[in-house]
């Protein structure tokens, strides 16, 4: 069995992010409340950000809470927001031991007053950690993060602040959730299913994909050992030829 004593350090994903999926199904294969999946979810959280930062991967985002998930019973969106201001609570402790900066992306005015507020105090503690950057997407829609960019750009075209000739890449990327993170590097799926989801879209544009068969509070490091081992033993080329590479 892998370990993480198997990985070459010297060819680290620099931004892995990953799609948590299948707490519910990991419950209701047990006979379980889905609520007992995500508190299980929570713990594998905890071990799989130790393990990242033991790695020494510099950014790990993961896909926490997003848009659509606002549509599922209110039983259950109540519970997770619940789960997420005590376990934000919790955490300051192993953030801080492991020199973990935690930070969010997304409609976070959205998120009820008691998570957000949590949320922005556990950011303020964890601001001068110079380790890790760890980032929960929260109430977060790809499509919505671009039309908001598009918005705002559109907003200082019209205003003479930008020009439409002068609009690239680094104007879009400034203009994201995400414009303090680098581009994605590894995006892991658990739980079997084969989609993106609406997470990261632009970001995403170069990553390696991996998907694993195994719902995430079974996601533990032999896994995400593995998915790092693969990443190491693709070859990427960026549009370039491998003859170019070499």
């Amino acid at each position: 069995m892998n370990t993480i004593k198997d990985i070459n350090e010297n060819n680290l994903p620099k931004h892995l992010a990953i799609i948590m999926d299948g707490n519910g199904r990991w419950a209701k294969s047990k006979g379980k409340l889905r609520v007992f999946g995500h508190e299980s979810g929570v713990k594998r959280v905890r071990e799989t950000v130790e393990n990242c930062a033991r790695i020494g991967i510099d950014y790990l985002t993961l896909y926490t809470f997003s848009t659509e998930n606002w549509k599922r019973p209110k039983l259950e969106v109540d519970t997770l927001m619940n789960i997420l201001v005590t376990s934000l609570k919790k955490e300051v402790k192993t953030l801080n031991k492991n020199n973990i900066q935690l930070n969010a992306i997304g409609d976070l005015n959205s998120l009820p007053k008691k998570a957000k507020k949590e949320l922005e105090e556990v950011m303020l503690k964890t601001a001068e950690n110079s380790g890790m950057t760890l980032t929960l997407a929260l109430s977060y829609g790809s499509r919505e993060e671009l039309k908001k960019a598009v918005q705002e750009i559109a907003f200082k075209v019209k205003n003479n602040i930008i020009s439409p000739e002068n609009i690239d890449e680094a104007i879009i990327n400034n203009h994201l959730y995400t414009h303090n993170l680098p581009d994605v590097d590894l995006l892991v799926r658990t739980s079997g299913e084969y989609r993106i989801s609406n997470f990261l879209l632009w970001q995403i544009a170069y990553a390696e994909l991996h998907f694993i068969n195994v719902f995430w509070p079974d996601f533990s490091e032999h896994y995400l050992v593995g998915a790092i081992l693969d990443y190491q033993n693709r070859e990427r080329r960026f549009g370039k030829t491998s003859e170019q590479l070499n």
